[in-house]
């Protein structure tokens, strides 16, 4: 399929070492490229992205405005989508524009001037601007749900029923889902189901490192002090992670957390420091890191074992991805902290000494 790709995809396919499709983004792109509704699940770290960004570009026309709207639960992930999409529709002649909450709302206002073919935001904002008349909805031939899971939940989902409303009735709908949580009820009709949930990604290793509940902190301060060490560190309480940040970096170890509270600029700029090994714990819960990309992260840390399985999955979904190698650490304070454990992965015991990590 790569083959009938324009030559200057084929050319940037083959400068990352790209020679085949993913399963997701090879199944995926006939039912999108032939306009019909779909539902597609997939793992976290298989390529879900590209799956409908491929297709979805090369139905565009350029110079025709707002033709492809792409929704995001949250900030993290839309600026994601943006950066890939930005990446693969300029060669093609193609303009995408980012709207979040928290960014000027008249500097995006002026940008939509200029007619960008793609839109890409959070539901909030992405609404605001159809009620200012600003978005044209009646332009838009396909809207794409990304962690469409997550757009269901209370707070997103008036948004993007109401967003879905506005546009006319040939529309196309395209729903992505790291899980198979999704209600059948909120899909539109003749929705094509793609599910390929099961897919095991055995790239991962899971390991527990057995640990005193009172020095679990230091065993992060220890982590964060071995040679190119770089964790994203999940928590399952933001007064954890609160507390945690200030301990740390208190006793001077290189950690950050990535609050739901820091500003859209400071974020970037944390994630830049993370993804160039300038920081060695990034600390996070499961909201804030839920639109997380970090190309080849090596490990991922639980401060405690996650509240549940999806958790646990989606968590280790940040590292071992499209292909490349990567490991989960979770810290077990008790027996029980074990047994859970092992209902959500096959893990192997790891230690900690002089600096490095060993296995049992």
């Amino acid at each position: 399929m790569i083959n009938t790709f324009p030559t200057v995809w084929q050319d940037k396919l083959s400068a990352l070492n790209f020679s085949q499709l993913t399963a997701i983004q090879e199944k995926a792109f006939p039912i999108i490229s032939d306009g019909d509704n779909l539902l597609g699940i997939s793992p976290t770290g298989t390529g879900k992205t590209l799956a409908y960004l491929f297709p979805s570009l090369l139905k565009l026309k350029p110079k025709k405005s707002q033709q492809l709207l792409i929704l995001a639960p949250n900030t993290e992930l839309a600026g994601q989508i943006f950066d890939v999409t930005k990446e693969w529709a300029e060669p093609l002649g193609l303009t995408a524009q980012l709207f979040l909450s928290g960014s000027s709302q008249k500097r995006q206002i002026e940008r939509l001037k200029k007619g960008p073919e793609i839109l890409i935001g959070t539901p909030g904002r992405v609404f605001e601007l159809i009620k200012l008349k600003k978005i044209k909805m009646m332009n838009v031939d396909t809207i794409i749900l990304d962690e469409f899971d997550e757009l269901l939940s209370d707070s997103q989902y008036h948004f993007v029923s109401k967003i879905t409303n506005h546009v006319s009735r040939d529309h196309q709908l395209i729903y992505m889902s790291a899980t198979n949580k999704v209600d059948p009820e909120s899909l539109a009709d003749n929705t094509i189901l793609l599910d390929l949930s099961d897919q095991k990604l055995d790239t991962i290793t899971h390991y527990y490192l057995q640990v005193d509940k009172r020095d679990r902190l230091e065993i992060l301060r220890k982590l964060s002090n071995i040679p190119d060490f770089r964790g994203l560190t999940f928590f399952n309480s933001l007064s954890d992670l609160g507390a945690a940040e200030e301990r740390l970096q208190f006793n001077n170890a290189s950690a950050v957390s990535l609050a739901s509270d820091v500003n859209v600029k400071f974020r970037k700029v944390i994630l830049e420091k993370f993804k160039n090994h300038e920081i060695a714990l990034l600390l996070a819960t499961d909201l804030v890191a839920r639109g997380i990309d970090i190309e080849n992260l090596e490990v991922v840390v639980n401060f405690e074992v996650p509240r549940d399985l999806e958790s646990y999955t989606h968590r280790a979904g940040r590292t071992g991805r499209m292909g490349k190698t990567g490991s989960v650490i979770t810290l077990v304070t008790h027996k029980e902290d074990l047994k859970k454990l092992k209902k959500f992965a096959q893990v192997s015991e790891v230690t900690l000494k002089n600096q490095s990590l060993h296995t049992k």
